[in-house]
């Protein structure tokens, strides 16, 4: 059943969706994110997908004048790509900078329990899988493994107050999040969700969670690969290294 739809029009809500090869899911993506929150900006940023999903992207945003896109000349990445979306989102002057994929993994119609978390006084909010009400659906038991695993194993090295910081799904108040050293950030993978958790962690920024449903993608394919995984793991042990000597030297 749809949650009610947030109706915040002194907010600008910009919903930025990173995309590689996601033609057959981006239209349920754009619609669901429409009903949820008529008010929102929706910022597709599409890394010359050759499936087409760059030039669909366009056709909906020439029928809808809340679709904007940002083409990017190749495959870099997450971290890039939302970079990218970040900087477009804040110089058009977002209020509010929602993360979501496009795969339909997130569920659109739950994008409002981000965004009252924010107006509860929190900088950025996490859509959480592994907090009570959260829930993942369809995964075989090796990934859900996967994912605790990362989460405890980042949260413990890094000193982070949360359950999920590998998750997707976010809210950022913006002047947080233009607080950042953005341009620091060298993540490409999926280790980027951890990394901007760390940095608002470390910032002082109230970082808080809210329950959220987690589904397989039932088009394309996932983009996950040994080498994100392996890129994950090892940035996240040399943060922790480099954590502790700091705080050794304090």
């Amino acid at each position: 059943m749809p949650e009610t739809p947030v109706t915040t029009p002194a907010a600008r809500i910009t919903v930025v969706i990173p995309t590689y090869n996601e033609a057959r899911n981006l239209p349920r993506v754009i619609a669901g994110v429409r009903e949820a929150c008529p008010e929102a900006q929706i910022l597709v940023v599409d890394d010359a997908s050759p499936d087409g999903t760059g030039e669909l992207a366009e056709q909906i945003a020439a029928a809808d004048g809340a679709v904007q896109v940002l083409h990017r000349q190749a495959k870099e990445g997450l971290g890039p790509a939302y970079l990218a979306g970040f900087a477009r989102a804040l110089q058009d002057g977002a209020d509010t900078v929602v993360q979501m994929d496009a795969d339909l993994s997130h569920r659109p119609c739950q994008l409002p329990r981000l965004l009252d978390g924010l107006a509860g006084g929190a900088d950025l909010v996490l859509g959480s899988r592994w907090i009570p009400g959260g829930a993942v659906h369809d995964w075989a038991l090796h990934r859900r493994l996967l994912s605790r695993f990362a989460n405890l194993y980042a949260a413990f090295l890094l000193r982070l107050p949360v359950r999920d910081a590998t998750s997707g799904f976010r809210a950022w108040r913006a002047g947080a999040l233009s607080n950042l050293p953005l341009a620091e950030v060298a993540s490409a993978g999926y280790c980027f969700q951890v990394d901007m958790v760390s940095r608002a962690v470390r910032a002082g920024q109230r970082v808080s969670e809210v329950p959220i449903d987690f589904d397989e993608r039932r088009a394309g394919c996932s983009k996950m690969s040994l080498q994100i995984v392996g890129e994950a793991l090892l940035r996240v042990t040399l943060w922790g290294i480099k954590g502790l000597f700091h705080r050794a030297a304090a």
